[in-house]
C-alpha cells in the first residue's frame, strides 16, 4: 500500500439504486448514497491489507455533480493521497458514460476486524 495506489468500483444503474427507490429523493436517477457506496468501495479496492485487518470509513466529503439515469454504467476511482499511521486519505471521483458525476475526499482507518466487531457487538449486552 502506497501513496498513488488506485482502486476502482463500477455498477449499472438499476431501479434498485435510484433515489426514488431508496427514499433519498423522488426521481429515477442514481441515488447519492449509492454513489457514496461505490466511492467507498473503490477506496477499499486500493488497499492490500493482511489477513485479519480491514478498514472503516471515518470521513467523507463529496459533491454529487450530475444525475445518471437508469441503464447507464457508473464507476468510481479512488487514489491514496496520504498515509499517517493507520489513517488513509483518498481523492475520489465518480463518472457515468457521459461525464464526471461526483468528486470528493475520503478517509479510512485500518483496524483489526475481530476487535472492532467485539466492541460493536458489546453494545448489545
Amino acid at each position: 500500500m502506497e501513496i498513488g495506489a488506485k482502486g476502482k468500483s463500477e455498477t449499472v444503474v438499476t431501479e434498485k439504486v435510484t433515489a426514488k427507490t431508496l427514499g433519498s429523493g423522488t426521481l429515477d436517477v442514481l441515488a447519492t448514497p449509492i454513489m457514496v457506496a461505490i466511492m467507498e468501495n473503490a477506496a477499499t479496492r486500493a488497499l492490500d491489507l493482511p489477513e485479519g485487518q480491514t478498514s472503516v470509513g471515518t470521513y467523507l466529503e463529496i459533491k454529487h455533480l450530475a444525475a445518471t439515469p437508469v441503464g447507464m454504467k457508473v464507476w468510481a476511482v479512488a487514489e491514496i493521497t496520504g498515509i499517517e499511521g493507520r489513517k488513509l486519505s483518498f481523492k475520489i471521483e465518480a463518472y457515468d458514460e457521459k461525464e464526471k458525476i461526483g468528486e470528493g475526499e475520503h478517509e479510512r482507518f485500518i483496524i483489526n476486524a475481530e476487535k472492532f466487531l467485539e466492541k460493536a457487538y458489546a453494545k448489545l449486552s
